[in-house]
């Protein structure tokens, strides 16, 4: 099973994964659809909007926070208290209702991905992706990653809330038993991220500290009428980008408001189509569409005064004047101390069969 996302990321080119993650139960509620309806919806819209990859989340309650684990997001858009209540209504699909949607993916053009968040769900995952995805608030969680890293398939590790140390550790985790493309994510752990704490500049340090590594992130600040945060996220080097997906941002609830819509994704695939026209092969020539300017705005070698038969040429009797049709002005030294074998009038732009 190959990735697609990853050979495109290898090559260079830009991967958008939008995470459906577990909003789809918001949009079954207010359309009065089933969940695998509504979940279905949401990547048939995303495809058709273009994304390379569509994302969930799989894991149980139970395995995943106890009771007492109190909230870490904003409580005026999702009011719920408790991390263990809040995933406890996210949480009924299994193995059946998954290898349903990665069925669909492919129906549908785009990659499935889930983040496992438990070893049984890694476990039945692992025929349903070509991908791993670690989750930010696994990163410290070595086991786990380990046990996922032995699949030998790619990996996305997600560095939100970490210090370099503990990046490293993790990325040593997985290259103890792994050695497949690694990408690492910046991501801050924030919801929603303020634009000031977005901190785009942590691309820049992971791809100098880790140059052999792809580059990522995961956005959740809220999405602006441009998307200048994750457009900027690519100029810096973020070639695989992942953001939460909604059909409706007004939604109230868990990942809705700093989610992007079909709309945003849109925008985002129109303004990297734009930035990477701008980029251009980056190749230290002169383009063919630059030949003529070349020619006519660079300068020869023309005569300062009249310059008579026999004259033996110094440099003040040259000059360097446009078009760059004559002898280069970096040929100079070829043309000093040579003789006139003509008259050669003020002006003239010099050619080498003027010389003896």
């Amino acid at each position: 099973m190959k990735s697609h996302i990853i050979q495109r990321a290898l090559a260079g080119q830009f991967v958008l994964i939008a995470e459906i993650g577990v909003n789809y139960y918001d949009i079954a509620a207010q359309r009065g659809i089933t969940l695998p309806e509504a979940a279905k919806l949401m990547i048939s819209e995303a495809a058709d909007a273009g994304v390379h990859a569509v994302k969930f989340q799989s894991y149980k309650a139970d395995t995943l926070a106890a009771k007492q684990s109190p909230s870490y997001w904003d409580t005026s858009e999702e009011p719920t208290l408790s991390q263990y209540e809040l995933f406890a209504k996210f949480d009924s699909f299994g193995p059946q209702e998954y290898k349903e949607l990665s069925d669909y993916c492919q129906t549908q053009g785009v990659e499935f991905l889930s983040t496992a968040f438990d070893v049984a769900s890694a476990d039945y995952l692992d025929k349903m992706m070509a991908v791993y995805k670690i989750s930010s608030s696994d990163l410290n969680n070595l086991p786990f990653i380990r046990h996922q890293a032995r699949k030998q398939k790619p990996m996305l590790l997600s560095v939100g809330a970490s210090n370099a140390d503990e990046i490293d550790a993790a990325v040593t985790a997985i290259r103890e038993v792994n050695e497949q493309p690694l990408a690492l994510l910046h991501c801050v752990l924030e919801y929603p991220t303020p634009y000031e704490h977005a901190n785009l500049n942590k691309i820049t340090s992971l791809r100098l500290r880790y140059p052999e590594l792809l580059c990522g992130y995961s956005d959740h600040t809220k999405p602006d009428q441009e998307l200048w945060v994750l457009k900027t996220a690519y100029t810096l080097g973020a070639v695989i980008i992942e953001k939460h997906f909604t059909l409706d941002k007004s939604l109230k609830g868990n990942d809705h408001y700093h989610a992007m819509d079909p709309d945003d994704i849109r925008v985002l695939l129109k303004g990297v189509k734009m930035i990477d026209t701008l980029r251009g092969s980056g190749d230290l020539v002169c383009l063919e569409s630059e030949q003529q300017a070349r020619a006519n705005a660079r300068r020869s070698i023309v005569s300062a005064v009249d310059i008579f038969a026999g004259t033996v040429l110094t440099d003040d009797l040259l000059t360097f004047k446009r078009p760059g049709s004559g002898i280069s002005p970096v040929q100079l030294s070829t043309v000093v101390g040579k003789r006139a074998a003509v008259d050669i009038p003020q002006d003239t732009i010099l050619k080498l069969d003027m010389f003896c």
